[in-house]
């Protein structure tokens, strides 16, 4: 049967690529991806065979996997984070529909969330949930109230996609949802280029975060009642007692 992977290659440095990962690009005759995922691995694979497409051309470049794997060829389909989380592992298998001569693999990695929590500190020791805040897919409708019923349940929340030009004050709009049940003063923080040059983080309250910059490459991270700020990093407690 031929072989078709799907591979979430982390943040985007190399070494917090899982050595699993690495086995499938390495196994692999072609990569296919978005441009941007396609060139951080570019380097670390050389000899195989690099097909892209730009954003939004999605389906065209799942379509192209499958036709690649047709071929007889072993083909990964990279996506950045993992593959699952945001990613085109839930596509594939829609597509793959059509292709029951292809074997899916789903291979995972480091997404953003965890990578980002990794570098502001333990935000995401209790209960959390994700949400994306681009309304390409999803309308703005359900997005407001997934932010008003987490932020009411008292989860610590993580927003992916939290702005673009189209979208540029979308993070101030989640913020004003989130403090009708947040306080103001809830420890937050926001990470840009997770595991890139120029990696960065802030800590910073609710309040502040509202009127904070942030673009594609940031996620923002909105902690619960009881996350605090310890030696300038953001920690949730998981509620350990006599600590």
């Amino acid at each position: 049967m031929n072989k078709l992977y799907v591979v979430g290659i982390g943040p985007g440095a190399y070494e917090k690529m899982t050595i699993e990962a690495a086995n499938a690009l390495n196994n692999s005759d072609v990569i296919i991806g978005y441009t941007v995922y396609v060139d951080l691995v570019k380097e670390h694979f050389s000899g195989k065979e690099f097909l892209t497409t730009p954003m939004k051309k999605e389906v065209d470049r799942c379509v192209m996997a499958f036709e690649e794997a047709m071929k007889g060829k072993t083909v990964s389909m990279i996506c950045s984070g993992d593959a699952g989380v945001y990613g085109m592992s839930g596509l594939m298998y829609e597509i793959g529909v059509k292709y029951p001569e292809v074997e899916l693999e789903i291979i995972p990695g480091v997404t953003a969330a965890t990578g980002g929590a990794a570098v502001l500190g333990a935000p995401l020791i209790h209960d959390f949930c994700l949400i994306s805040l681009s309304d390409l897919l999803t309308p703005w409708e359900k997005i407001e109230a997934r932010l008003l019923g987490a932020s009411q349940a008292d989860f610590v929340i993580c927003l992916y996609n939290p702005s673009s030009k189209k979208r540029h004050d979308y993070l101030q709009k989640a913020c004003d949802l989130m403090m009708q049940y947040k306080s103001p003063e809830t420890v937050c923080g926001t990470v840009c280029n997770i595991g890139r040059e120029g990696e960065e983080y802030q800590v910073m309250t609710l309040k502040e975060l509202r009127d904070t910059q942030v673009d594609m490459f940031t996620t923002v991270f909105i902690g619960n009642s009881q996350t605090k700020e310890i030696n300038g990093k953001m920690v949730t407690p998981r509620g350990y007692r006599n600590v």
